[in-house]
């Protein structure tokens, strides 16, 4: 289990993986894409794309930042947002292509 905490104003971050069949994690901002494969979820400390077979969502509460996934999870790992940091330097897909 990961657990973070910032200062006391802020709610814990937590990542709770069961038995590698039920992963729950709080602190999600959005989920951008999903299938039985992969899920990419958006969290307070980044994209995390999580990897298994037969992946469902059970539950997904944005308001409260809570995502619940079943099935066989293989894998997850938190990604560097390089979408986030190309629109911070101000350089799309066409600028990089024109140097």
């Amino acid at each position: 289990m990961i657990v973070m905490e910032n200062n006391k104003d802020t709610p814990l971050y937590q990542l709770l993986l069961q038995n590698r069949e039920l992963l729950q994690v709080n602190g999600v901002i959005e989920v951008e894409s999903f299938d039985e494969k992969q899920v990419i979820a958006v969290s307070k400390l980044g994209p995390l794309v999580v990897k298994g077979e037969a992946l469902h969502i059970t539950q997904l509460n944005l308001e409260e930042g809570q995502l619940m996934l079943e099935g066989a999870i293989n894998s997850f790992e938190y990604v560097e947002d390089k979408k986030a940091k190309m629109r911070a330097k101000g350089k799309g897909v066409m600028s990089r292509l024109f140097k």
